[in-house]
């Protein structure tokens, strides 16, 4: 009688090993719900995108190491299911699918100092933007296979805002005089 007490004893163990994960599953699950925040937006609502190996994002905008977790600000189109939402993508993402489930999705909260004003920059005929010099920073005198070349450094202003190049000193003096006393 050694083989069917054994044989009960083991479906009791069963049993129990059963009871004891399902009561475990139970309590992971309500440390879970109490952090989880139910994620439901309205059609015409602004959201991030997470950028993720998953949503292909990062493939598609050949990302690098610095790049951030979200990206963009897409609106949602419509709601496809419980959890999921179709977006309006841009036309570089057209190589994405634009459905993406809510866990890929971060809410935008409008803020009026999220606007940027844009500066008036006159662009020419052949695409060249009109920048003057400031200031004279800096003189430097460079030896270059025997030859002395004088630079100056150079303070822009205008839409370049406040970039400083090096530039020869011959050239500055004949196209900005009034910078050299």
């Amino acid at each position: 009688m050694v083989g069917p007490e054994i044989v009960q004893q083991t479906i009791d163990k069963i049993e129990m090993i059963r009871e004891k994960i399902k009561v475990s599953q139970s309590r992971q699950k309500s440390y879970h719900d109490k952090r989880r925040k139910a994620l439901e937006f309205e059609v015409d609502n602004h959201v991030f995108l997470r950028d993720t190996p998953v949503t292909g994002v990062g493939r598609a905008l050949k990302s690098r190491k610095l790049t951030s977790c979200f990206i963009g600000l897409y609106q949602i189109s419509e709601k496809v299911g419980d959890v999921a939402y179709r977006i309006t993508l841009p036309p570089s993402l057209v190589n994405l699918h634009d459905v993406f489930h809510v866990s890929q999705l971060r809410r935008y909260i409008v803020d009026p100092s999220h606007v940027v004003q844009l500066d008036d920059v006159e662009v020419r005929d052949n695409l060249t933007v009109e920048t003057l010099p400031m200031r004279i920073e800096d003189r430097e005198v460079k030896q270059l296979r025997g030859k002395e070349i004088t630079l100056v450094k150079v303070v822009w202003g205008g839409p370049a805002g406040g970039n400083v190049t090096w530039e020869l000193e011959s050239q500055m003096r004949d196209s900005y005089p009034e910078l050299f006393p």
